[in-house]
């Protein structure tokens, strides 16, 4: 991307890597969303850092878990060559019951090696 500006994908035109972890995560299917990741990624949500595939797959099973939802894909951006951006509108039972999230995810070598998860 030369001009700096991000743009506008479509869930079919986000990285394999990115669809099949997103998939995955949605069926709380922690074996497969797994893969997606590089053994030292890094992924942040709720102002909570897990560090290694370890720590990733103990967050997934949790978050599994924790709070029974619906997740809606809204918007899929490119930032640049590596950095991808899926906007997720969610309902549940969760405190507030409604909120859309930025899923930020930085790829290296064919995986997610960071994931920021925020409002």
């Amino acid at each position: 991307m030369h001009d700096n500006q991000p743009r506008t994908s479509t869930p079919d035109t986000l990285p394999e890597v990115i669809t099949r972890y997103l998939k995955a995560h949605h069926a709380h299917d922690t074996a497969t969303a797994i893969t997606a990741f590089t053994r030292e990624a890094t992924v942040i949500d709720d102002d909570n850092t897990y560090d290694g595939t370890e720590a990733i797959e103990g967050w997934l099973d949790r978050s599994a878990t924790e709070f029974t939802y619906t997740i809606h894909l809204t918007d899929a951006q490119q930032t640049d060559a590596t950095r991808y951006i899926a906007t997720h509108h969610l309902e549940g039972n969760f405190p507030g019951g409604t909120i859309d999230l930025r899923y930020q995810f930085t790829l290296r070598d064919g995986l997610i090696e960071r994931l920021v998860i925020e409002p």
